[in-house]
């Protein structure tokens, strides 16, 4: 089922999710529905707080951008993404690489807004399958941009928070007109 995405102003945005403990039928149906959600929204990525629910779980989907390249390696061995994609992760941890890259980003609950947004260049993710097993890989390139995205939406981080300040300003019209729209709702 498709599900109504969130948009900049409600406050389940900014929340922390909390920890999913039993992987039952209803969080498997919430992942299967954020992955259709962010799919008919056109995304490669989905946190739960973006369709009103604050937990830690989030879907990522990178396998048709050939324009902006992944990795993703269990171990030593780089795995076709195909085979994993979409990816669900239950309670995501993230240990962020040195290196970082600035690249446009846009998010599914700010409608047609972007900006330059400076990330480590690659992660390590330890998380939960919906099978309950867990899962440790790394990732590099838009998945891993997209990964840092989703789990930052899972502690109430935006990505305008990560923006600098020009780049906010440069945005700061649309974000107030947003806030207003959704006051009025």
């Amino acid at each position: 089922m498709i599900l109504e995405i969130v948009q900049y102003g409600d406050p389940v945005l900014r929340e922390k999710g909390l920890e999913v403990g039993e992987i039952d039928a209803k969080v498997k149906q919430l992942a299967g529905d954020m992955v259709e959600t962010m799919r008919a929204a056109n995304g490669v990525g989905l946190a739960a707080q973006q369709v009103g629910v604050a937990l830690q779980l989030m879907v990522v989907d990178v396998e048709d951008t050939e324009d902006r390249p992944s990795a993703m390696f269990l171990g030593e061995t780089e795995v076709i993404l195909a085979d994993y994609m979409p990816l669900i992760l239950v309670n995501p941890v993230l240990e962020l690489s040195k290196d970082r890259e600035s690249d446009n980003e846009g998010c599914l609950s700010f409608p047609e807004m972007s900006g330059e947004i400076t990330r480590a260049s690659g992660v390590r993710c330890r998380a939960k399958r919906l099978d309950g097993k867990e899962i440790i890989f790394e990732a590099f390139g838009l998945l891993a941009r997209a990964i840092q995205h989703e789990v930052d939406h899972l502690h109430g981080v935006l990505f305008i928070d990560r923006m600098n300040s020009s780049a906010k300003a440069s945005v700061a019209g649309r974000l107030k007109r947003l806030q207003q729209r959704m006051s009025r709702r």
